[in-house]
């Protein structure tokens, strides 16, 4: 069984909210935090208590890199943390780490994090240097079940720049890269029937969705874009198989519901958030 498969399984039996640990320190509430210890030993504090609110309503857990980085090596070992309690709950673990080398620069990242201190399940990965840059994770997908996914048609106002351009075919450079790493990723197919290289699909361009989902169904999708970004679920479900085939982003908007639960605990309110969230884009996937 892959990576990939667990995380279908998963969806399968939780839903598809991916619960995204991209934690600023500044986004822990003030009574919270603890004078006594560093922000990075905050933050860890903070994640434990998310994490253990919302697993039983999470698919999957995302950890951004870059908020851990911004705090030096104190943030390096709470990203590792991290990483080590939210992989604690059998959950699939992606790791926002959006790395685009080739060559032995790629070997090294994904030894860095497919292994040791920095070990997370799946990873994000950027394809604009080729295919050359996806070919040295490949033997961890092969010979430890990892998965990828990869920036495809993101959710940002700049995908406008380069993925949306017209290619003389007649199909968008995000076609291009959907194509290319669909067929790569075929000798990869786990018992789901998904490839261990998946696409990141974003959520709030939503005029191509069903298109985008029949033409790559063996693909697993990682949605960003919902709440925070403007996605709603009713765009959202269309971009996933009956509720699977994909899950879907959302960090401010569960690190930050206390904010708009007044008298709630902030770990609690993220669990409600979760649910709502789940529920939403259920109840759209039911009715189509």
């Amino acid at each position: 069984m892959t990576n990939m498969d667990k995380l279908y399984a998963s969806v399968a039996a939780n839903g598809p909210v991916c619960v995204g640990l991209d934690t600023e320190f500044s986004y822990l509430p003030e009574d919270f935090v603890d004078s006594t210890k560093t922000p990075g030993e905050n933050v860890v504090a903070f994640n434990r208590r998310l994490i253990d609110a919302t697993r039983s309503a999470a698919g999957c857990y995302k950890v951004q890199i870059a908020y851990y980085e911004s705090l030096g090596l104190d943030g390096m070992r709470a990203y590792a943390e991290t990483l080590r309690m939210a992989r604690a709950t059998g959950l699939p673990v992606i790791a926002d780490i959006k790395r685009g080398d080739i060559a032995k620069t790629a070997e090294m990242y994904a030894k860095a994090h497919f292994t040791g201190d920095f070990e997370a399940d799946l990873i994000t990965l950027a394809p604009y240097m080729g295919l050359d840059s996806i070919r040295p994770y490949l033997p961890y997908c092969a010979e430890q079940g990892k998965g990828v996914f990869v920036l495809c048609r993101t959710s940002n106002p700049g995908a406008m720049d380069f993925e949306y351009k017209k290619l003389e075919d007649g199909r968008h450079v995000y076609d291009l890269v959907a194509d290319s790493l669909t067929e790569m990723g075929r000798e990869y197919t786990g018992e789901s029937g998904y490839s261990s290289i998946g696409l990141v699909i974003g959520g709030t361009h939503t005029e191509e969705a069903t298109e985008i989902r029949a033409a790559y169904p063996n693909t697993f999708f990682l949605i960003p874009g919902y709440g925070a970004q403007g996605g709603k679920a009713a765009d959202i479900a269309q971009y996933l198989n009956k509720g699977n085939g994909g899950v879907v982003n959302s960090s401010r908007g569960i690190l930050l519901a206390y904010r708009k639960q007044p008298g709630i605990a902030f770990d609690e309110a993220a669990y409600r958030e979760c649910v709502r969230m789940r529920e939403d884009i259920q109840g759209e996937c039911n009715k189509l």
